[in-house]
């Protein structure tokens, strides 16, 4: 694949700024791709065909220059999670820019498996395709809160923290066609990027440092608090607020990973008899629905995501230090090898 886009995950950032925690190191290689230090990270990325095997047939569904997303999975396919639908929980699960490969590459060999196909009509904007990989993270929230789509369509949702994460679940609950509801966070910035991507008619801003956000949802719910909370957050302050928002037998869905020990508190737990699940990454099943409902624009107007976009040689500087310092300002920043396409992504689509 010759690489048109790569995007920065929070996993990225932490590897840059605290690793190597995913990645593995030349004393533990991977177990599947024998992968170690030093590896050129990344994992969000898209591009066009660039090379096939000598015996892909003709008239196969990929062609030369055909543009993809690509999903960087690295698993068995044996083990129990692989063959029951889990694959995200692989024992021996990785990323391609984790544990072998690299998206920051500008050309990277892949598992024909791992392409999902786009259109190349010009109906899909393909400089911002990249954000895929993010949003099947929030659309395997979705599936882990064992709720349907119909199902949240008449329930009352708080989603806490309005990062990539936390904004990639109001974007799928939205494309489900669920009026998403609530949502808390602090910052103004985030807030903002709410109002660009033409979520806030649906979604009331809950600040945490101005309000009590649990007797906020139960005002709203008729004193029974909302169903389902999601948790993109990941500390212990936003995690209390979520499952006193809660009504009796209420879902909590962890997104976050913890940095400190995941305590469960049983006074709002076990006396409310809260449903607790945690959601990890994504599967094969996630990223064929989001790809496909990105293709037919149910993610319209989620380029907002994209902050900011670079060339590859700033990518340390101007991307990853630039996260580091100011985390809160952005959402994804992405980078190109081409300029071409630095070009094409700043005029208007309809100029394209």
């Amino acid at each position: 694949i010759s690489v048109h886009w790569g995007g920065i995950c929070g996993t990225d950032l932490s590897e840059y700024t605290s690793g190597p925690i995913t990645i593995p190191t030349p004393s533990k290689p991977h177990s599947i791709t024998g992968a170690s230090l030093p590896i050129a990270f990344g994992h969000e990325f898209c591009g066009r065909v660039s090379a096939l095997p000598p015996s892909f047939p003709h008239n196969g569904v990929f062609k030369l220059n055909s543009p993809v997303m690509v999903d960087p999975s690295i698993i068995c396919w044996k083990c129990a999670a692989c063959t029951s639908g889990l694959d995200n929980i692989c024992p021996q699960w990785g990323y391609i820019g984790l544990n072998g490969g690299a998206r920051f590459s500008d050309k990277v060999n892949v598992e024909m498996r791992m392409c999902h196909l786009l259109p190349d009509d010009g109906s899909v904007d393909l400089n911002s395709v990249v954000l895929c990989q993010p949003l099947t993270v929030g659309r395997h929230a979705l599936a882990a809160s064992g709720i349907t789509g119909s199902e949240l369509r008449g329930m009352n949702v708080l989603v806490i923290g309005g990062g990539p994460v936390g904004l990639t679940v109001l974007l799928n609950l939205r494309a489900k066609g669920v009026g998403v509801g609530l949502m808390s966070e602090p910052t103004a910035k985030r807030s903002e990027m709410i109002r660009q991507l033409g979520l806030s008619h649906d979604t009331d801003i809950l600040n945490p440092m101005m309000m009590n956000v649990a007797g906020e949802c139960r005002a709203r719910t008729g004193g029974e608090g909302v169903d389902v909370v999601f948790d993109s957050a990941g500390v212990e302050a936003g995690m209390l607020a979520g499952m006193e928002s809660l009504k009796l037998r209420g879902t909590y869905v962890d997104i976050a990973g913890w940095k400190k020990p995941f305590t469960i508190p049983m006074h709002f737990a076990m006396f409310r008899e809260i449903n607790i699940k945690f959601s990890l990454g994504n599967n094969d099943v996630d990223y064929k629905e989001v790809v496909e409902d990105f293709a037919a624009g149910k993610f319209a107007g989620a380029e907002a995501l994209i902050t900011r976009r670079l060339p590859v040689e700033d990518l340390v500087e101007k991307g990853l230090e630039e996260l580091a310092r100011n985390k809160d300002t952005h959402v994804k920043i992405v980078a190109t090898w081409r300029k071409d396409l630095l070009k094409e992504a700043q005029r208007p689509r309809a100029a394209l």
